[in-house]
């Protein structure tokens, strides 16, 4: 296990050693956020430009080894809570245990098993004494939310007090494509987004960064408006971010983060123009 303190610029999946679970201090989340990594093998069916993945390939995750993730979870859970893990490895106004988020190195929602493993966390969340009292979220591009074992899970996850952060980082089909490397119509997110919505309390995560000195035009902002207007009446809200890792992708030297000022400027756009309340993170 490393002996490094844990930064919000350093998301590896291997810090405590395990293969399923890993930990990162989360800007959002504010605190020591416990990932679940389904994608052990680096694969997503996206490829967005700013994946901090060193080796991601388009794909899905092999199998998932539900018992084991169970144990390490539970294992790696109480090194937290009754351990010195937060005193080694936890800066120390980040030593909260902030939730636990189905995130990792692809879209844990391509795994056949991912309704099994939220139940399986629910499972040590009670054991732990923990449900109800520690947030499980869904970090996910929304893409299969079609699918029935999708719903389920994220019935599963609602039903844990859970929540859903589901990226909508452009909403033009250009933009998709430039950003995503998605093909999906702004209509199909749509779709999705309610979707997901009416399952479980559902947030937007958007990242707006410029690329090639080029912030997004305005085209591509009202195309966003547009969407997160028309899902507006079932969201929480967005997270609107800026870049804070360092792209592993081809395109990562034409990627630049947006100054501050601007960052909050376009949410309070977004706010006034959607009804939707926005954390800006820059």
């Amino acid at each position: 296990m490393s002996n490094q303190v844990l930064s919000v610029t350093d998301h590896r999946r291997d810090r405590a050693g395990l293969v399923y679970v890993y930990p990162v201090v989360s800007r959002r989340a504010g605190g020591v956020s416990v990932g679940i990594n389904l994608n052990v093998n680096k694969a997503c069916n996206w490829a967005c430009v700013y994946c901090q993945v060193e080796g991601l390939s388009r794909g899905g995750p092999p199998p998932v080894d539900l018992d084991r993730l169970e144990q390490e979870l539970q294992g790696f859970l109480q090194q937290l809570l009754r351990g010195d893990y937060m005193q080694q490895h936890v800066a120390e106004d980040c030593r909260r245990l902030a939730d636990i988020a189905f995130s990792g190195d692809g879209e844990p929602t391509s795994a056949p098993e991912f309704s099994q493993a939220v139940a399986r966390v629910a499972a040590v969340l009670e054991r732990l004494g923990l449900r109800g009292n520690l947030p499980v979220r869904l970090i996910t591009n929304g893409s299969f939310v079609h699918r029935p074992e999708v719903r389920e899970g994220l019935a599963a996850l609602a039903a844990l007090g859970g929540e859903v952060w589901f990226k909508v980082d452009r909403a033009d089909p250009e933009g998709m494509l430039e950003v995503n490397k998605s093909r999906q119509t702004s209509g199909r997110v749509l779709e999705h987004l309610r979707g997901c919505a009416a399952l479980a309390p559902t947030w937007v995560q958007t990242c707006w960064f410029a690329r090639n000195g080029l912030e997004p035009d305005e085209a591509a902002r009202c195309a966003y408006l547009d969407l997160i207007g028309r899902a507006g009446d079932l969201l929480r809200g967005i997270h609107l971010y800026g870049l804070a890792r360092p792209s592993q992708q081809p395109e990562a030297g034409e990627l630049a983060r947006i100054p501050e000022e601007a960052m909050r400027a376009w949410g309070e756009r977004i706010e006034r123009e959607t009804g939707v309340r926005v954390s800006v993170s820059p």
